[in-house]
């Protein structure tokens, strides 16, 4: 019998790495804001019943950090309100739900990774919607996956990478943010080892899968300004128009850019859950990076 999988989200970054990822798997039904409206629960609602899904994966989600400060309620609303609701109805059908969140429920203030146990404590509107989602979802449905995650970028959609490359086309000096640290995570990495973790739970069933909470992210650590040069010096091995080199990029505290949401100055996510239930070892950011370059020098019209 062929499983049906229900993919929210499928406009970002992610969800074009899951359409891709996910497809072998069973007859995925993917869809984006035009399909389903979050802020409307009736829309969830409506969509659930129909598509009648094993699987739910919800890649959906308000992303704007700055954006959220200034309007919370909808950053709440799509991040923390309407992922419980879908979880609760995928708990309606006995479905997995797997949900997304992210580094920025902590505080930075811990000198180590954060593991799954660690405390969050957000500094900003976004975090703790992305909080409040992977709450909700716990709470509404025991066959969940969360998998938090970081620093995320991809070949498709708008990301701190492709930010970079387009700077990097211009003549002027570029000043990023240097106390500031994570691991740089590529979408396809995220949406593979989500394909690893739907086949199991297909493969096996509910009875000894192992849901809960997991940090996803790629191995290693850098500061935005170490990921911005190691950006500059491979996006011109790859043939990428470049007019800056990496030393052209200054580094600077974030206390010279001033921003409306706090950052955590620790983004690090400690993968070693993952890897002892999963058996899934992160591969370090860089090489992520190198691989997201190569495919966007054959794909100009992604930048």
């Amino acid at each position: 019998m062929t499983r049906k999988i229900l993919l929210l989200g499928k406009d970002g970054q992610l969800g074009f790495e899951l359409r891709r990822s996910l497809a072998p798997l069973g007859a995925v039904v993917a869809a984006g804001r035009r399909d389903c409206d979050l802020t409307h629960p009736l829309h969830l609602a409506r969509l659930v019943r129909r598509e009648k899904p094993d699987v739910v994966v919800n890649a959906a989600a308000y992303t704007a950090v700055e954006r959220a400060e200034e309007d919370p309620v909808r950053a709440m609303r799509i991040n923390g309100e309407a992922a419980g609701e879908l979880s609760a109805l995928a708990a309606s059908r006995g479905a997995l739900i797997v949900h997304y969140s992210s580094d920025y429920v902590f505080d930075g203030a811990k000198a180590a990774p954060y593991t799954e146990a660690d405390a969050p404590a957000p500094l900003n509107a976004y975090g703790r919607s992305k909080l409040a989602g992977e709450r909700a979802v716990a709470a509404t449905n025991p066959a969940h996956l969360l998998f938090r995650t970081s620093w995320v970028y991809g070949v498709f959609g708008d990301n701190f990478l492709k930010t970079v490359l387009m700077a990097l086309r211009q003549a002027e000096a570029l000043r990023v943010v240097d106390d500031q640290r994570g691991a740089p995570t590529g979408a396809s990495f995220i949406a593979d080892v989500t394909a690893l973790a739907v086949a199991r739970y297909l493969a096996n069933g509910r009875e000894g899968f192992p849901f809960g909470l997991y940090h996803l992210a790629a191995a290693g650590e850098a500061s935005w300004h170490e990921y911005a040069r190691f950006i500059a010096a491979q996006a011109r091995r790859a043939g990428l128009p470049v007019n800056l080199n990496p030393e052209d990029i200054e580094p600077v505290p974030s206390a010279q850019c001033p921003a409306a949401a706090r950052r955590p100055l620790n983004s690090c996510l400690d993968t070693g859950l993952l890897a002892r239930v999963f058996g899934i070892h992160a591969p370090p950011w860089q090489d992520g990076v190198v691989h997201a370059l190569a495919a966007l020098s054959g794909s100009r019209g992604l930048l």
